[in-house]
């Protein structure tokens, strides 16, 4: 895994319960084929719904270390971090017993240099590549099919 070295501080947990952080952190991750840029999407492990990889904060790691861990578990991807944020989106996460939480993903761009055949989540998720606006279509979440639909490889380098 590469990442960046950024501005970023780790996150330390101590005082918190992972319930009670309404964060997470996600991975863009992306490929650039023939010129064009694909999207990795997954699926979701309990309703199959397509979305990228994301999670709860992790202690000790930064927000974007914490979406590259996601990325590796919940896709098996093997690449390197852009360190800074591309933006945020909303939604309702649904955890058992407590229904569903408000929460808030950052998303952070991962560019995939090659994906494991065995990782952390195989067997629980699928795992499939699109155009950006292909992926858009694909996921529920309006804020996140706007920044899919309108991520552009080049647009890191600035």
């Amino acid at each position: 895994m590469t990442v960046q070295t950024s501005q970023q501080e780790p996150i330390f947990l101590q005082e918190s319960s992972k319930r009670d952080v309404r964060t997470q952190f996600a991975a863009l991750c992306y490929r650039v084929t023939k010129g064009k840029p694909e999207i990795l999407l997954v699926t979701s492990r309990r309703t199959k719904r397509w979305i990228i990889p994301k999670g709860w904060p992790m202690d000790g790691k930064t927000p974007g270390e914490s979406a590259m861990t996601e990325a590796w578990e919940e896709a098996g991807v093997i690449g390197s971090l852009r360190s800074r944020s591309l933006g945020l989106y909303s939604y309702q996460k649904f955890v058992d017993g407590e229904g569903g939480l408000p929460c808030v993903a950052m998303v952070y761009a991962v560019k995939v240099k090659s994906l494991a055949q065995k990782f952390p989540e195989m067997g629980q998720r699928k795992r499939k590549w699109f155009s950006p606006k292909q992926a858009a279509a694909r996921v529920s979440e309006p804020e996140l099919a706007h920044i899919l639909l309108k991520f552009d490889p080049a647009m890191l380098k600035r």
